[in-house]
């Protein structure tokens, strides 16, 4: 039930400590209005790393080789390792019930594209269809690599809509012929990619045809593979980890490497990549959980300064309450009201700028690795939780210290 003597009593009370009310109510405002900073930017960190990991699959395994830097079995080092469409075939067949997609890839970096009177140097990509689903790419307009453009070695190509941009401007790009170093192609599909514009200045075209025209024989630059996730997501780690694993050991074995020769074959797992990420996140989302808790402490203890101020200052008032038969318990309740509400004031007003901070700067931040700093609504309650909880424990020990005032102690007391 609301008491309107009661609130009249609170401000009376406030009134007469206005400073000390004033800096205690600005230390929990400023210690809320941090918290919601931080988890903001917590967030937006969050949000941007899940970004950048968008450009590609998730589960995605992708193997390179290079240069050996050890000798192993009479072999010296300085050795190029290269890998066949036989190595890729192989792994395919080995590992057929883990693996979800695969391509083979073979790319020219830096390759001349016409169309008309328009040309740019971009990353030409030979790859077989499941490419599409590795990369995340979707079908602006047209199509990707199918079966039989692998089966036929077809000239036909899939551009970016960066490069349909650069090239074409405002004309449909679907069914006209570009240039690769002077080699005819038609674009049969634009993709978009998570990834932006960098991820779409690549001109995709089927693998076997890459190799012929780019005089590449069965040669190929790399492999890329996802595998089939688990719903437990440890799981699913532990198994991409130990499928990486193997993939790198038989290319070692066939190609005679040093099982410790890190440079001779490259196996990135970005599904291992996310785990570490994300628990490096949680690392810093602790972390501001804890300074933002603890600078609303600081300001929560203010308030029980306050209030031990309030119930000295009111010692003869209590005891006058409870000699003419006031209830320990409503003496708590009133301590308590008084403490939770100049909390509650400062709390929700940090809370409520801090959204709104974030709201307005969100849109304004332009990072790879922040993005759409805020908070949600489940945080937003969490938050209004602490705040209450915070405000009745700083006024629980007064409360009780004034619960336990002796009448006629209290009435001696100047």
């Amino acid at each position: 039930m609301f008491d309107i003597e009661r609130w009249q009593e609170i401000f009376e009370t406030l009134g007469k400590n206005k400073l000390q009310t004033f800096l205690t109510m600005v230390s929990v405002f400023s210690g809320v209005l941090i918290l919601i900073i931080l988890i903001g930017f917590s967030n937006g960190i969050q949000n941007g790393v899940k970004s950048q990991f968008e450009q590609d699959a998730t589960n995605r395994i992708f193997i390179r080789t290079g240069v050996t830097t050890k000798e192993y079995k009479g072999l010296n080092s300085g050795r190029y390792i290269q890998m066949h469409n036989s190595d890729f075939e192989g792994i395919n067949t080995k590992y057929e019930d883990q693996i979800e997609y695969k391509t083979g890839i073979y790319n020219i970096w830096g390759g001349q594209v016409t169309y008309k009177r328009e040309n740019g140097n971009y990353r030409i990509e030979g790859a077989h269809p499941e490419q599409q689903f590795i990369e995340n790419a979707s079908m602006v307009a047209g199509r990707f690599i199918n079966e039989d453009d692998v089966a036929e070695s077809r000239k036909i190509a899939i551009i970016g809509n960066q490069i349909k941009q650069d090239l074409f401007k405002n004309e449909d790009a679907v069914g006209e012929m570009i240039q690769v170093f002077g080699i005819n192609f038609k674009v049969v599909g634009v993709y978009s990619d998570p990834g932006g514009e960098r991820e779409e200045t690549r001109v995709f075209i089927p693998l076997p045809t890459a190799q012929q025209v780019f005089n590449g024989s069965d040669r190929i630059r790399s492999m890329a593979y996802t595998i089939k996730m688990s719903d437990n997501f440890d799981e699913a780690v532990g198994m991409s980890m130990a499928l990486a694993k193997s993939f790198e050991d038989d290319i070692k074995t066939k190609y005679s490497i040093a099982p410790d020769d890190r440079s001779a074959v490259r196996v990135n797992n970005t599904l291992e990549e996310a785990r570490k990420i994300y628990s490096l996140i949680d690392t810093i989302a602790a972390v501001f959980w804890f300074i933002g808790i603890g600078t609303i402490i600081a300001g929560v203890v203010g308030v029980g300064n306050i209030m031990l101020i309030v119930v000295k200052e009111r010692t003869k008032e209590i005891g006058i309450r409870k000699a003419l038969g006031a209830l320990p318990s409503s003496i708590i309740g009133m301590i308590l009201q008084e403490a939770i509400f100049i909390t509650a004031i400062a709390g929700f007003s940090g809370l409520f700028l801090g959204v709104i901070a974030l709201n307005i700067a969100s849109p304004l931040i332009d990072s790879d690795f922040i993005k759409f700093p805020r908070v949600n609504f489940a945080t937003s309650i969490t938050i209004v939780m602490i705040i209450v909880i915070a405000g009745a424990l700083a006024g629980y020990f007064p409360a009780r210290r004034a619960a336990n005032i002796r009448p006629i102690e209290a009435l001696r007391d100047e």
